[in-house]
């Protein structure tokens, strides 16, 4: 061990964004500068409970309405733990939708009886509990100071019906439009207010039954665009913790305007179930969309994704910027991406993206990794974005390299452009998207679908500050790169198979 080695103390512990349950706290912390390796060691009020190569932890067991001091330490360090104060909440009313007439047989349809017991949230803390079976649905909402927990053999499943899903307003696509409400929703709240403290836990599923209801939904263009498993907007304090969701219209978890949201242990599919069976038909199948909402932790989740396994974004184009509200603050930490596009920032990212952190993930035949994609019109500042400690390895050909992903290592302001002109500058203006201080560092990535890497920023704004570090890439083809200021390689290699 190296003196250096013995005093790397661990930084920025804290609890999750939203990450308590009456019995468990999450908390996660920062590896120390460019060390991949080590563990660590977890103590709660003195004592170690636990040891993890990871940079979070969820301590269970807990006491509800108790505060405890979680300490973490570097095992092999002779830095003091770092230690933070965190609070688990007080065990709130419980609640059995069969007590309201719920009926899990895969064959009633349970919408006003399931609802009445989320609508017991208005009178206080409630725990709205769904245990074992299959229980059909419509479009439900969640209200403030709400869990929905779901026992590991519960499952919600949407209903065949679309009039069982009744037209919301609220963003598709970075716009505000006319959308069939999701399986999961949250009501608009007053004028001025915000909902808050909304939980959706337990080892149960939630299925959309996307591949019915977008073949509906598309066939009701006129009327609304396809809905989501899960849309939450306007909440503060919202967490994902231990369910599977699976099977959306579209987008499968969108959260809109919303601040403090932790995903800690949640599986999702868009593409296929947890078995390998496709879902056909499905499209805009993005796994998880943070949108104009800060503060987010993404913990030791799984996202096989038909779209961008996770997409970091912030509105369209003048609407989005009218609105103003970026996303920032989102951590990505311990994941792992067995199908998709990997982590995205864009491409609706108006409002603007920064701070932005994807470490130690695993990247299992995902077309790529690391993606920011900002075309002329958008507007918005996409700054800060960290890809550290990456594995990515790709051997599938059903996708190559077109105008909507041109890299496994990808930063495209050319983004869903067929032909461009990377020396043919236009006016800049309020609609002219900037990109800068972007980091890729100790990433392995090999593709056989194509490109290595691919860096465009335009002529007349071009990326600022991109670093990569000690990366090793492998694509069909190598690194192509147009209109980059200052672009930093360090340790870094690029090959090609042909």
């Amino acid at each position: 061990m190296t003196t250096e080695d013995s005093e790397a103390p661990v930084t920025g512990l804290r609890g999750a964004w939203a990450g308590r349950t009456p019995s468990t706290i999450a908390v996660v912390w920062d590896r120390p500068e460019n060390r991949r390796d080590g563990t660590f060691r977890v103590l709660v009020d003195g004592e170690v409970v636990g040891t993890t190569p990871a940079t979070d932890y969820t301590v269970t067991g807990l006491t509800p309405g108790t505060t405890y001091r979680i300490g973490v330490e570097r095992v092999g360090s002779a830095a003091d733990p770092e230690w933070v104060e965190v609070a688990t909440p007080a065990e709130p009313r419980r609640l059995d939708v069969t007590e309201f007439g719920a009926v899990g047989d895969g064959r009633a349809v349970n919408t006003t009886a399931i609802q009445r017991a989320l609508d017991e949230a208005r009178h206080g803390p409630v725990v709205v509990y769904v245990p074992a079976g299959r229980y059909v649905t419509g479009a439900l909402d969640l209200h403030s100071d709400t869990t929905l927990e779901l026992a590991a053999d519960a499952t919600l499943v949407g209903s065949d019906d679309l009039a069982d899903y009744p037209v919301r307003r609220h963003r598709w696509e970075g716009r505000e439009r006319d959308c069939f409400a999701s399986l999961l929703n949250t009501p608009d709240p007053a004028p001025g207010e915000r909902l808050h403290d909304i939980t959706i836990r337990g080892a149960g599923t939630i299925d959309a039954n996307g591949v019915v209801l977008r073949r509906q939904e598309l066939a009701a263009a006129d009327r609304a665009m396809p809905g989501r498993a899960i849309c939450l907007r306007h909440v503060d304090r919202a967490y994902l913790f231990g369910v599977t969701v699976r099977q959306s219209p579209a987008w499968c978890v969108h959260v809109i305007y919303c601040a403090e949201v932790t995903l800690n242990q949640v599986a999702i599919h868009t593409k296929y179930d947890e078995h390998g069976v496709a879902y056909e038909g499905i499209g805009n199948g993005d796994g998880f969309d943070p949108d104009s909402t800060s503060r987010v932790d993404v913990i030791r989740s799984v996202i096989a994704s038909q779209d961008d396994c996770i997409a970091i974004k912030s509105g369209r184009d003048e609407a989005g910027r009218a609105v103003g509200i970026p996303s920032e603050h989102v951590r990505v930490t311990n994941c792992r991406f067995p199908s998709g596009f990997g982590v995205a920032v864009g491409s609706e990212m108006s409002g603007g993206v920064r701070d932005v952190l994807v470490q130690d993930c695993v990247f299992d035949n995902t077309f790529s990794c690391a993606t920011v994609k900002a075309p002329r019109g958008r507007g918005g500042v996409v700054e800060n974005i960290r890809y550290l400690d990456l594995v990515h390895h790709n051997i599938g050909t059903e996708h190559k390299d077109c105008r909507w992903f041109r890299g496994a290592i990808n930063i495209d302001q050319f983004y869903s452009h067929e032909e461009f002109d990377p020396h043919a500058p236009r006016p800049v203006t309020d609609a002219t998207p900037v990109i800068r201080d972007v980091t890729l560092r100790n990433i392995v990535s090999d593709t056989v679908a194509g490109r290595a890497v691919f860096l465009a920023g335009l002529p007349e704004q071009p990326l600022e500050r991109i670093r990569m570090e000690n990366v090793r890439a492998t694509g069909r083809a190598g690194l192509r790169a147009h209109n980059v200021a200052g672009l930093d390689l360090t340790d870094t290699c690029v090959t090609t198979s042909e």
